[in-house]
């Protein structure tokens, strides 16, 4: 081939790879980075009314002064620190579980994954109706000797009311990408270790865990930039109480921006909530070392 035809051959493939990827940089640029240059925009600018022009810091150090701001931080720092491990654990016990040879395997990881088909707010109000004083889940508990529960009325137990929703949803979702992960371990490991006599859990803390490194790693920083964006739940169930015991960092930016009509410090809370994003996942990153 000549160097002329195979110059235009590469222009001509170029050509074709820029029109694939030209509508989803598109959509980043539009629907990600534009808005994201906007807020960042607003977090600058004043918040008074009748005032306008930058401001520099202020509305950070406004937000960051503020306890309700500061408190919706904590809970939503705690909130993951329950909800991510709890998560994933579960999640990983099913995998190995359900990759099993086990008799209609394919229906049980249906069922496992069907709450992940189903949108956070229909979730989120079946869950309503379950939590209620006189629901299902206090019937159940009255008819086996047990108090009802207050649930998501109690400052105690609001908050693991919202993990026991999110997890019901996630778990199946998680689970389906470690069962791909545990697919890709080659069986030749586990038929090693039995030669060596291996039991059951030297092969998953030697083998399985190792092996499912990468998949770990996505599936636990996807799992807390998830947990971080919760806000469906929290709207329908909670609205933020009792006592601003479930008030997680969106719902309060939600708040700002559209209840209180302060765009500026929603703005600004945005961003802090990114940066804390970042600072997080760069922390897991370390956490699950490797070469790859």
């Amino acid at each position: 081939m000549s160097r002329s035809k195979r110059q235009r051959l590469l222009r001509r493939e170029g050509a074709i790879a820029i029109a694939f990827l030209a509508p989803a940089v598109a959509m980043l640029v539009f629907l990600r980075l534009l808005p994201l240059a906007e807020g960042l925009n607003t977090s600058f600018q004043a918040w008074k009314f009748g005032d306008s022009g930058f401001v520099g810091l202020e509305n950070y150090a406004r937000i960051l002064q503020d306890p309700t701001f500061v408190n919706a931080l904590v809970v939503t720092l705690v909130f993951a620190l329950i909800v991510n491990p709890f998560q994933i654990v579960i999640a990983l016990l099913l995998a190995v579980l359900l990759n099993q040879r086990l008799p209609l395997v394919g229906l049980w990881r249906s069922l496992v994954f069907l709450p992940a088909a189903i949108p956070q707010s229909v979730s989120a109000v079946i869950w309503l109706i379950l939590f209620r004083p006189d629901g299902p889940l206090n019937a159940i508990f009255e008819a086996v000797g047990l108090p009802p529960q207050p649930f998501i009325t109690s400052s105690s137990q609001s908050l693991f009311s919202i993990v026991l929703v999110v997890s019901w949803v996630g778990v199946g979702f998680w689970m389906m990408f470690l069962i791909a992960g545990l697919n890709d371990i080659p069986q030749e490991l586990y038929e090693a270790a039995d030669v060596d006599g291996a039991g059951p859990l030297r092969r998953f803390f030697s083998i399985t865990i190792p092996q499912l490194r990468r998949p770990l790693l996505f599936v636990l920083v996807a799992d807390t930039v998830a947990n971080f964006l919760i806000f469906a739940p929290v709207q329908i169930l909670t609205k933020g109480g009792p006592a601003d015991s479930t008030n997680l960092i969106m719902y309060e930016i939600f708040n700002r921006a559209f209840s209180t009509g302060d765009s500026t410090g929603a703005s600004a809370g945005t961003i802090l909530l990114i940066c804390v994003i970042v600072v997080i996942v760069s922390i897991q990153f370390r956490l699950l070392p490797g070469k790859d």
